[in-house]
């Protein structure tokens, strides 16, 4: 769990820990992009890596900052934490890089990391439209539901209940065993 270690690197892409810096710039341009943000949960997730409870990574694109995901052990909420599982949390690509398969380069890099510490990984997948392209490459690469139906705020929505809001934070929890 350094902080310089280099999970992948070719001629247009590296992937690397996430610095300080990198969340002040994730934040500006996501809401270029028009994406609610704050420095909050970069600043979370850095306060999670200094406790040893995370790595987080970085995608730099020809030296710009191009997309993030983080590795948790154990979890942080959901159907699935505390059976030892790594979970993957908040994978993001910029739209200026996307359709370029960074996304699928910081999920190999995200699971070489998980089985380091755990044999299955899960992770949860919102589910409107903006997150299509990930629940579609999240099923190419063996993820599953894990059959506890589809959660809002944290919290399971019991059969025939409203949902009011399709928002980032109903989502479908889906789980993959590790080689």
């Amino acid at each position: 769990m350094g902080s310089n270690e280099i999970y992948y690197q070719d001629d247009r892409l590296l992937i690397r820990d996430r610095a300080p810096a990198d969340g002040p710039r994730f934040t500006a341009a996501e809401i270029a992009q028009g994406w609610h943000a704050t420095t909050e949960k970069y600043e979370e997730h850095l306060r999670c890596r200094e406790a040893g409870r995370a790595v987080l990574l970085t995608a730099e694109y020809r030296g710009s900052p191009a997309g993030y995901v983080n590795v948790y052990w154990g979890g942080l909420d959901g159907p699935l934490t505390g059976r030892g599982w790594a979970e993957i949390v908040d994978l993001g690509v910029l739209q200026a890089y996307q359709r370029q398969g960074i996304g699928e380069k910081l999920m190999d890099a995200a699971e070489a990391v998980a089985a380091r510490y755990a044999d299955t990984v899960f992770l949860s997948v919102g589910l409107h439209n903006g997150y299509g392209a990930a629940q579609r490459m999240y099923v190419k690469r063996g993820y599953i539901p894990d059959g506890s139906g589809v959660w809002y705020n944290g919290k399971p929505v019991t059969p025939y209940d409203t949902v009011y809001t399709n928002d980032d934070d109903l989502v479908l929890y889906l789980y993959k065993r590790l080689k």
